[in-house]
């Protein structure tokens, strides 16, 4: 067993710390880990803890939560990913420390039953970075000569430096590491319906109309014939942010169905988590976001919309008169929200412009990773594993959406 060869012990000097931190980096470079983003990630994490002094925070737990981007409340029984990595990385460390080469240097392990690591220093270890150290002063780094030091006390101050830097450059590697490890915004923002077994559920606003249509001769597609039809039409806007999420929901491998909002019922909602678009011509909109902190609301002519502020309800900047929108160059405002329905116990998202430009531009909002980035700037670190509501603002111009802006973020 490695833990017989050598005498384990907790690194005593800064200079320990930098040879373990250097041992570390030639372990990961090796074969056996370099090919792989997940162990190296592991493993850094675990020793830069334990030489920080905090091995007491290293628990399942907390290892899936700040390696893994885990919801704080998950069930490690059912997911076993910390103990079946730490179980791949003892079995790669026995494998490179049993190859020729290695009998020599610090031994960094994970012992069985626990994800507190312990480093073993030979003596040859010892002696090798103890030459190694009393030559550092010579090389071309050298620190300008100091009339008022001794020597040998410049040395040991320039050396102490020199471990440092190595020390401070290793964290600085491994919090990039981690942090590259760590889910995205977007991820964080579609995990709900990215977990689910469910194909997603799009609720989009219809039109029962009747109306005309011509269709074309088979035979002699140039003649038409004009007939009378009952017809279900959607609008064209609507469309943008449905393909634009489903794309989105197709890249993590999610199926996902469509359908009209009259013709959703609660049970339809009850099977699958849904995505509403569209406010003022679909009712599931306007029901789910009624309760909410920021929700739609109009006067009783339908001439002036806007989004109220329950905690401020005689604010009204996000207000769009039905006469500016008619001019096609107006400002929008939208809703975006992911929340669990409490009628149906299921996670939905909503993507709702007062007017089409907005919801057009909710629709981008949501794909775009740079702007769910966002979020983590007006919400609290949490925010991902909270409901989270947040108000929208685009230009329109001529009919076309500029890019969407956040005026507002809240998070219960």
């Amino acid at each position: 067993m490695l833990s017989e060869q050598v005498e384990s012990r907790a690194p005593s000097s800064e200079e320990d710390k930098a040879a373990i931190v250097q041992q570390l980096e030639r372990l990961l470079q090796n074969a056996h880990f370099h090919k792989s983003k997940r162990f190296p990630v592991f493993l850094k994490f675990v020793v830069a803890e334990a030489l920080a002094g905090r091995a007491n925070n290293l628990k399942e737990r907390t290892l899936g939560v700040e390696v893994f981007g885990k919801d704080p409340s998950y069930d490690t029984t059912d997911d076993p990913i910390v103990r079946v990595t730490a179980g791949e990385i003892r079995k790669r460390i026995a494998q490179y420390y049993q190859e020729p080469g290695h009998e020599h240097e610090i031994k960094v392990l994970l012992p069985p039953g626990s994800y507190v690591p312990q480093f073993c220093f030979p003596e040859e270890v010892k002696a090798a970075a103890s030459q190694t150290a009393l030559l550092l002063p010579t090389l071309s780094l050298s620190p300008p000569e100091s009339p008022g030091l001794p020597i040998r006390k410049r040395a040991i101050l320039w050396r102490e430096l020199i471990m440092a830097f190595v020390v401070m450059a290793a964290a600085i590697a491994m919090i990039f590491a981690w942090r590259a490890l760590r889910p995205s915004a977007m991820e964080q923002f579609w995990a709900p319906f990215v977990k689910s077994p469910d194909p997603v559920l799009f609720c989009i606003a219809d039109q029962s109309q009747y109306s005309t249509m011509n269709l074309r001769d088979a035979a002699d597609p140039l003649r038409q014939t004009t007939l009378n039809d009952h017809m279900i039409t959607v609008i064209i806007d609507d469309i943008s942010p449905l393909v634009n999420i489903a794309g989105l929901l197709q890249t993590y491998g999610r199926t996902y169905r469509v359908q009209g909002e009259t013709a959703t019922t609660l049970t339809d909602l009850r099977r699958s988590p849904s995505v509403f678009i569209g406010a003022f011509d679909n009712s599931w909109t306007l029901r789910l976001t009624a309760p909410l902190r920021f929700h739609f609301a109009n006067n009783v002519e339908m001439t002036r919309f806007w989004i109220e502020d329950r905690n401020n309800p005689n604010k009204q900047n996000w207000v769009l008169e039905r006469s500016r929108q008619d001019t096609g160059t107006y400002m929008d405002y939208a809703i975006v929200a992911r929340l669990p329905d409490p009628n149906t116990d299921r996670f939905v998202v909503v993507a709702a412009g007062i007017a089409r430009g907005g919801t057009v531009a909710a629709g981008e909002f949501l794909i775009d990773a740079r702007r769910l980035d966002e979020i983590a700037h007006w919400a609290s670190k949490d925010w991902s594993h909270k409901s989270v509501e947040i108000v929208l603002e685009t230009q329109v111009i001529d009919g076309r959406s500029g890019p969407p802006r956040i005026d507002a973020v809240y998070t219960w």
